[in-house]
């Protein structure tokens, strides 16, 4: 295995890379983040945006060597659409604040992206201390990727990890419409809707530092990122999403009309009436469902052929940074 210094090498001088971080009080931890990444990425840049800190995030990372810049509108979602809005670089490698994820990695993991010409390749948290990863976390992230997988595809196993380097390509073409921390599910699906190339690397996954705290909430988090799923499997897959709704309808209407069919061939009477009205009901709304389906696909079909003519439309490398 080729060591960091050698890998570092290999990635071309002329290539600007953006080192982006995403935080909001972290004090504690934002100073070890950005100097492990300038030896890690020595030419990088290293920006971090404060979202609304109470501590003094900002004149910590901007003492240790950041360019620091902040968004008012509170949330991860809104801080990673602007900076992918404010920084034009050939590279972005996106980390969270919180010194949990290695950043060593890096430049692993940039040099996949650039040899295999990737856009965007995953760090892949694997537990490096007995407390890193609390159970509860691991389960969640475990059913959200296998639920992203079954609408998607099963090319991402680590959903929401906050440690991903991406092409100019990629950044310049992500809608960004999440707000909160379900802005990772928007970035796999993203790669996965538009069939980027992509790729994983394992990497160390540590404890946070003493005396900072995780702005995670999980149970509140998780049922956001749930309903974020269930949101994009409607926009970017309608017709098997229809599809089930369409089944469900149309099995609860054989149910509850079975009965009176079976009274009615036996005695010529329907005893229910309310109930076959709404048996028939739901029946009417089950190919209802199924026709909405089938129009939406066929609208999404053509947004997904412009999303794709755009991503293609946006240079890899900036002017003057050669392919």
């Amino acid at each position: 295995m080729e060591s960091p210094q050698e890998l570092a090498s290999q990635i071309r001088s002329e290539l600007q890379i953006a080192v982006i971080v995403p935080c909001r009080n972290e004090a504690a931890c934002i100073a070890n983040v950005v100097r492990d990444f300038r030896a890690a990425l020595p030419n990088a840049t290293i920006f971090v945006y404060d979202n609304n800190s109470d501590d003094d995030t900002g004149r910590v990372a901007q003492e240790a060597g950041a360019v620091v810049r902040t968004e008012q509108l509170p949330g991860k979602g809104n801080v990673v659409r602007r900076m992918f809005a404010d920084i034009d670089a050939d590279v972005y490698v996106l980390v969270d604040g919180d010194d949990t994820y290695d950043a060593a990695s890096a430049t692993q993991m940039v040099s996949r992206l650039e040899t295999d010409i990737l856009d965007m390749v995953t760090g892949v948290r694997v537990q490096a201390e007995d407390d890193s990863y609390r159970p509860g976390h691991k389960f969640g992230n475990f059913f959200l990727t296998w639920m992203v997988s079954l609408v998607f595809g099963n090319r991402s196993s680590d959903l929401l990890s906050g440690y991903r380097v991406f092409s100019r390509r990629f950044v310049k073409s992500f809608p960004a419409l999440a707000s909160g921390f379900e802005i990772e599910t928007e970035l796999t699906v993203h790669a996965l809707e538009l069939r980027m190339p992509i790729a994983e690397i394992e990497t160390p996954y540590r404890s946070r530092p003493t005396g900072s705290e995780s702005n995670l909430r999980t149970i509140h988090d998780g049922l956001r990122i749930l309903r974020t799923i269930g949101w994009l499997a409607k926009s970017e897959r309608p017709l098997p999403f229809f599809g089930l709704v369409f089944v469900l309808l149309a099995v609860a209407s054989v149910v509850l009309a079975w009965p009176l069919l079976t009274t009615y061939f036996e005695t010529g009477l329907v005893p229910r009436f309310p109930t076959a009205v709404l048996s028939t009901g739901l029946m009417l709304l089950a190919f209802l469902s199924m026709a909405c389906g089938i129009i939406l696909d066929t609208v999404t079909r053509g947004r997904q052929e412009m999303k794709r003519l755009h991503y293609l439309g946006i240079a890899r490398h900036r002017r003057g940074a050669r392919d």
